[in-house]
């Protein structure tokens, strides 16, 4: 399986780059003028402004705009997908457990159509592997985050792409969001934020309790060396960049610089080419909130089932050290839960988080983080949000019912239905 899986990567992150090919073809495009092109500051009323477009911001614009709502979604990149796409770790899993599907919906709508348009395979659910890496579902990340805007659009949802809030304020209606791009400054006013930021940035903006140890798991740095007339011996390689810090513009510059100042390195030692390297540094860990509801190391290995529970979880509690990463796999059976309340900063009205900032403690922030699990959160906080605007009241008052219909609806796989 490994070789298998390093074939697939050299298929994806490689492609024909740095082979020497020749350009194919040249085609045209016409980009229609913006209306509000020249318009240096902008103001707009909306229902729900979704904040990172990552793994779960992606899943929950698409919802709450299939639900209805009118949708704003922030992402101060380039692309959507976050860890897929711009962090290169494009193998979402995992969706299955014990022989059966356990997270689905939007989310795996999403990388189903993404592995079949490229012509790829997908995993038999019914066999339970030997290690959980082997149902891992492999998709081409460049195509993953083209579909993600085309299902944006279709859901109207409006995607900004290049700005980050920068100040946000309490409304009797929800809240004025000021965010700021290169030659744009845009208000925003809006009944509910969805914060999936991968850290919490919003939560903590609002000055609501985050959570994280001094030391941080290293992030990770993928790139591809070898030799531009033998393909077949081109490799994949993972650079764990420690100290890894995604707290704010600096700290993720200072990853990423000392990242591929690394790389560079090698590449010179080793006489090699540099045949690919993501853009920026994928991070594991960073801010959790303090939610309504803490999901600790406890809850997650004995598969606890919440009375909120509105999606699942399956990964082993997998946490990277200095001294390397050794799984702990769950015990047979065993499926976890994710609460509505620890998406909930505790205290607070009108914002829900979905992603890797969900309220849990490390060790099971550590199952918890990855991207199947993201995205079930993400559709959850998408229905929770769209329904809270549409009735004017808070994600956590909405009637769990009315939040598990619309997800069925949707798709999506609700803790007892399997």
């Amino acid at each position: 399986m490994k070789s298998t899986r390093r074939k697939f990567l050299q298929h994806t992150l490689l492609g024909s780059a740095g082979l020497g090919l020749g350009v194919a073809s040249t085609s045209d495009v016409h980009a229609e003028p913006l209306t509000d092109a020249a318009e240096p500051e902008i103001t707009q009323d909306i229902d729900v402004l979704v904040v990172g477009g990552g793994t779960a911001g992606t899943i929950a614009a698409i919802q709450a705009g299939r639900a209805g709502a009118k949708v704003l979604l922030v992402e101060r990149g380039s692309q959507l997908g976050g860890t897929m796409t711009t962090g290169g770790v494009a193998f979402p899993g995992l969706f299955d457990a014990w022989g059966k599907q356990i997270i689905a919906g939007i989310g795996w709508e999403l990388v189903k159509e993404s592995v079949e348009l490229d012509g790829g395979d997908l995993p038999d659910f019914a066999k339970v592997p030997n290690r959980h890496w082997q149902n891992q579902v492999y998709i081409n990340q460049f195509l993953y985050a083209v579909l993600a805007e085309e299902k944006c659009e279709k859901a109207g949802v409006e995607i900004a792409y290049y700005e980050f809030p920068q100040a946000v304020i309490k409304t009797d209606d929800g809240w004025q969001v000021d965010c700021v791009g290169f030659g744009t400054k845009r208000r925003v006013n809006c009944k509910q934020i969805i914060d999936c930021t991968g850290g919490a940035e919003v939560v903590g903006m609002l000055g609501f309790a985050r959570l994280r140890e001094d030391e941080r798991q290293p992030g990770s740095y993928l790139y591809m060396m070898g030799k531009a007339h033998e393909p077949g011996r081109n490799q994949i390689h993972r650079l764990y960049v420690h100290g890894a810090d995604s707290t704010n513009s600096r700290t993720v510059t200072h990853a990423n610089l000392t990242g591929r100042k690394s790389i560079l390195a090698q590449l010179r030692a080793k006489g090699q080419r540099l045949m690919h390297m993501q853009p920026e540094t994928g991070f594991r860990e960073s801010y959790r909130i303090e939610g309504e509801t803490m999901i600790t190391v406890n809850d997650y290995r004995s598969g606890k089932k919440f009375v909120d529970a509105i999606c699942h979880a399956f990964y082993p509690v997998d946490l990277h050290t200095k001294n390397g990463v050794k799984p702990e796999p769950l015990k047979p059976g065993i499926v976890p839960t994710v609460p509505l309340s620890a998406l909930i900063p505790k205290g607070s009205r009108n914002i829900i988080v979905a992603g890797r900032c969900v309220s849990s403690d490390r060790l099971a922030n550590s199952g918890l983080r990855v991207q199947a699990s993201c995205m079930g959160m993400g559709q959850a906080a998408g229905v929770a949000a769209a329904l809270a605007a549409k009735s004017n009241t808070t994600p956590l008052d909405v009637p769990l019912k009315q939040i598990h219909d619309m997800l069925r609806t949707h798709g999506a796989i609700i803790p007892g239905d399997v």
